[in-house]
């Protein structure tokens, strides 16, 4: 049990919460929790708020911590805090995040009353597990009881659409909204989210003729979502052209040079590879490991590439190694991409893909957990 939740917190306390979840270090802000020492209103401290909690519920939504908040919730609801509606929708988007929809589902019948949010929050949910349909069905019914569509509404309608492949729904809506049937012009986000279906849809040229098109100026993230896509279609001729793009934005990332050098490396442009590899080191563009998280009985480990901290290390690369002789055994050829830029070797490579952070966070959930546990 996380005793955060049978205590109140000091104004200290809740302070560095405040700060973990808008600093976007949700591991802190969940162990400041788990180490806030034991009270009780017989010390003369009152329970600990909604606020609180719904601090909480953001910090597992972010980590994709579920055990932990079902923790957060069943003190939500042994306490009677479960009819705020602010909490009801912090839950049914935390429930989305984490993968668990049933969940979702079942906060979202049980409330009493839903506002604009709560259909936000399910619709985005939805979209985000892949089921654009769902959405679809969502975002109609709301219509039906009379509550209109916020900005962010429809960034999750469209998103649905996106990521389940619904092109022509998805280029409806977006009609729509550009009709002024909603009230609401699209922004940014929903333009991103129109690249995103087109580019998935592999309409890469009909993607960059409506970024081109744009009342407004497209912003980096717009142009980096075509450049994944053409990343993912091996154009390489047009990831060239968004490439000069984010340059002339001034917006040029260390991920934006491993994209293009990855779309090389697909169609086997292998001199591209090393002339842009030059280019990075003239510029002194580096890029950062990633680390992977898995979260077990409450409690979030991180891992990253090679990572040899872990103090069931030796077990845990056990574990991997099986793994990977399985894969071997039913064909799986580890792909090596120029996305690992900076080893020279191609030994180097397969042994960092093979040790990747993922693969290490998922041999650690299949040790420590029964068979048939779902690994998030």
């Amino acid at each position: 049990m996380i005793r955060a939740f049978s205590i109140s917190q000091t104004p200290t306390e809740v302070t560095y919460l405040v700060v973990y979840r808008f600093t976007a270090r949700f591991v802190y802000a969940c162990k400041v929790f788990d180490e806030i020492p034991m009270k009780n209103e017989v010390d003369g401290c009152g329970k600990p708020d909604g606020v609180t909690c719904l601090l909480a519920l953001q910090a597992c939504a972010n980590l994709g911590a579920l055990d932990f908040g079902k923790q957060v919730h069943g003190f939500i609801d042994d306490n009677g805090l479960g009819g705020a509606l602010n909490l009801s929708n912090t839950l049914v988007a935390m429930y989305s995040r984490c993968g668990s929809m049933d969940k979702a589902y079942e906060v979202f019948n049980r409330m009493r009353e839903k506002n604009v949010v709560s259909w936000t929050a399910m619709i985005s949910g939805l979209a985000m597990n892949g089921f654009g349909r769902e959405a679809i069905e969502a975002f109609n019914e709301m219509l039906k009881y009379g509550i209109p569509p916020e900005e962010q509404t429809l960034t999750g309608l469209l998103s649905a659409c996106s990521h389940s492949g619904l092109v022509e729904e998805g280029m409806m809506f977006f009609e729509r909204m550009r009709s002024g049937e909603f009230k609401i012009q699209p922004n940014l986000h929903h333009y991103g989210c129109i690249v995103d279906l087109l580019g998935r849809a592999r309409l890469l040229d009909k993607a960059y003729s409506l970024i081109t098109s744009m009342e407004m100026k497209p912003d980096s993230t717009i142009w980096r979502t075509l450049l994944g896509a053409c990343r993912v279609q091996g154009n390489v001729e047009l990831g060239e052209r968004v490439i000069s793009h984010l340059i002339e934005l001034k917006a040029e990332e260390a991920g934006d040079y491993v994209l293009l050098l990855n779309t090389y490396s697909t169609v086997g442009k292998w001199e591209k590879v090393t002339e842009l590899r030059s280019l990075m080191k003239e510029k002194k563009i580096h890029t950062k490991p990633g680390c992977s998280a898995i979260e077990l009985q409450g409690t979030v480990h991180e891992f990253i590439v090679d990572d040899s901290s872990h103090l069931r290390k030796e077990e845990i690369y056990k574990m991997l190694a099986e793994i990977n002789q399985q894969l071997k055994i039913a064909g799986y050829v580890v792909e090596i991409t120029s996305e690992l830029h900076n080893l020279d070797s191609e030994e180097e490579k397969g042994h960092a893909l093979t040790y990747h952070s993922e693969k290490l966070a998922i041999a650690f959930g299949i040790l420590a957990t029964p068979p048939g546990t779902t690994i998030r």
